[in-house]
């Protein structure tokens, strides 16, 4: 069986966008059934629309499925790629987790492969916080943290997060291209391992 994977995101501008779609391509390639979905925008319209940016990257996203509790159901395992906010995750990624209290009572969350990416305005800008942050919220459900560690020769280019690739804003570059998809097979491989 293929394990089934749900790249999930929140970008207000496109950095987190381009991180999730550069995972969804590695994971399909390491050979997962892949969704990739993002979290609803909880800002009100006036926030988003005093700026152009913000404004225009919610019209790139339209044609991705917003995130439902099935998605996470559905997944053997789990990429998130949110930005950092104050040195913890975006809010409108919280307000998703927030809804997956019924799967986690049920426990349809635990035993399930996990790894995060960030990014933030400045590199210390509590990147690494982010991340841990979600696998915080990881833990609570019981899932199984896949970090990308220094087990690739990447990890000492890419700046060496090793709790999950992380970035300032704009384009992926090269190294992050093949950074994010290190840790996309990595998550694929131990997903398929907890499914055996």
């Amino acid at each position: 069986m293929k394990p089934k994977i749900t790249v999930l995101f929140y970008s207000a501008y496109g950095t987190n966008h381009g991180i999730a779609v550069e995972a969804a391509h590695a994971a399909k390639a390491a050979g997962a059934d892949v969704r990739l979905r993002r979290c609803k925008e909880t800002a009100p319209d006036e926030a988003v629309n005093s700026q152009d940016a913000w404004r225009e990257q919610l019209e790139r996203m339209k044609d991705i499925p917003v995130a439902t509790p099935d998605d996470m159901e559905w997944s053997d395992g789990y990429f998130i790629s949110v930005p950092t906010r104050f040195g913890v995750s975006a809010s409108q990624f919280r307000a998703f987790v927030d809804t997956l209290g019924p799967l986690w009572q049920n426990g349809a969350l635990a035993n399930k492969a996990i790894t995060a990416t960030t990014s933030a305005q400045n590199p210390q800008g509590g990147q690494e916080m982010t991340i841990q942050s979600i696998y915080t919220t990881a833990m609570h459900w019981g899932a199984i943290i896949v970090p990308p560690g220094y087990a690739d020769p990447i990890k000492f280019e890419d700046g060496g997060n090793p709790y999950g690739y992380s970035c300032t804003p704009g384009a992926l570059s090269d190294t992050g291209k093949k950074s994010v998809a290190f840790q996309a097979e990595r998550l694929v491989n131990f997903t398929r391992k907890i499914m055996n």
